[in-house]
């Protein structure tokens, strides 16, 4: 077998072979004797089947094997001779040639590997991230809010008239041209102002109101409203104040810390105003963290490495951003662009930048990674993916063998892993 290699860089490589008739041969009779050691064939007593038998038996399928077993053998001393580890190869070779003649088959395959990365100082890299500063104001509305949540309804008595976050005991009746529309009626309804409960212009015009009061409110149902018989349509309420509601005031003292803190019997105000900027931080640095250093971090690593990308894998990503593009295509375009192909190759190519980029930050993590000795094991994949579908009400192991089918976990698995090593990486450099 003659062989001829190519390592392009350090990510492609191809791979040139002349497989001989007489290696595919031999590998028929190798692979015949074998069965014939446990073929089961009529006429013939267990491990004393001739191989002759077992040629005719088995025909063309002992040539497909022994051809698949030259590539097999062909792939090994070709990955030898130019010195790449076989846990280095990322998916199956491309076989771009398959061409068999009278002296046996010419083959070209394109191998992909797992690119060379000298990651060198990366923590340096990586900035001082400061926590949020969290005032004592923001503590206490915090704890309003908290307690307030808690807090019954009472009647306010005084006369005046309805603001904003007060709630409106109310009836109301909703009129379309004049007639009345199904779920458009309620009485003794409580409505907290401000809430954007009701339809837009519905609040805003309660506010002012005041117990015992009637009026007729004018809006419009959203364009994109649920009911298809109601959306845009203009539409009046007929609206009734039976009375004005308001939380209990909120106290922090050490009483409201011992029913916040259950768990805890020593509970006090700093206790409680503790805990809660403790909260407060968590929420204001997950925030950060994800809306800001996380991306911006990622944007530092791909501009800071130069690394040779798999090609395969880059026109695969071009393939699936293509394919997500003509999902929100009229029938008009995709089938403008099949009857051009020409301007589908152009559209197609409109993806490799952000391919490559997509491609380089998945290798850059992967490297960080291995450097950092974070992984996440199939168990954790799959209890945050049971628990994200428990959250949104939808049955777990249906989601799970969804993303399975469509070949998505390894795709979940890298983000959790993205996730992980930068926040280790910026956790690292908190002052």
């Amino acid at each position: 077998m003659k062989i001829t290699t190519n390592k392009i860089d350090s990510a492609n490589a191809k791979i040139n072979a002349a497989i001989t008739r007489n290696t595919i041969d031999a590998n028929v009779e190798k692979i015949a004797h074998q069965l014939s050691k446990d073929a089961k064939i009529a006429g013939f007593r267990k491990g004393k089947v001739p191989v002759s038998a077992v040629k005719k038996q088995y025909g063309d399928r002992l040539v497909q094997d022994a051809e698949s077993q030259a590539l097999r053998d062909l792939l090994n001393e070709a990955l030898s001779l130019m010195e790449i580890a076989a846990d280095t190869l990322i998916g199956e070779p491309s076989i771009s040639k398959f061409e068999k003649n009278e002296n046996g088959i010419d083959v070209e395959l394109t191998i992909a590997m797992r690119p060379a990365i000298t990651l060198g100082d990366y923590a340096a890299m990586v900035p001082e991230v400061a926590k949020p500063a969290i005032d004592d104001l923001a503590i206490t509305i915090r704890i309003e809010e908290l307690a307030g949540a808690q807090a019954p309804l009472v009647n306010i008595d005084e006369d005046r008239a309805l603001v904003n976050g007060d709630s409106a005991l109310l009836d109301f009746e909703g009129f379309v041209d004049g007639e009345p529309f199904e779920g458009g009626k309620a009485e003794n309804f409580s409505l907290r102002l401000g809430s954007g409960q009701f339809i837009p212009g519905f609040e805003d015009q309660v506010i002012g109101m005041k117990k015992g009061e009637e009026k007729t409110i004018d809006v419009t149902f959203p364009e994109n409203y649920g009911g298809a018989k109601l959306a845009g349509k203009p539409a009046q309420f007929k609206v009734k104040i039976h009375a004005i509601q308001a939380k209990e005031p909120v106290v922090i003292d050490d009483e409201l810390a011992k029913k916040m803190l259950p768990g805890f019997d020593d509970a006090n105000v700093d206790m409680l105003k503790e805990k809660v900027k403790e909260q407060l931080e968590n929420e204001a640095m997950s925030t950060l963290y994800n809306e800001e250093l996380k991306p911006t971090l990622m944007e530092l690593f791909v501009s800071a490495y130069t690394i040779d990308l798999p090609e395969f894998i880059v026109e695969q990503e071009m393939d699936m951003a293509l394919n997500k593009t003509a999902r929100d295509m009229t029938e008009e375009q995709i089938q403008e662009i099949r009857d051009d192909a020409e301007k589908l190759k152009e559209l197609r190519e409109t993806f490799r930048d952000d391919a490559c980029r997509a491609v380089k930050a998945t290798f850059i993590v992967d490297a960080l990674a291995r450097a950092e000795s974070i992984v996440v094991n199939e168990q954790e994949l799959m209890q945050t993916i049971y628990y994200e579908a428990m959250q949104v009400g939808q049955d777990p192991a249906a989601v799970y063998k969804n993303y399975q089918e469509s070949g998505y976990l390894p795709a979940i698995q890298m983000a959790m892993i993205e996730d992980r090593v930068l926040s280790k990486l910026l956790n690292d450099k908190i002052k």
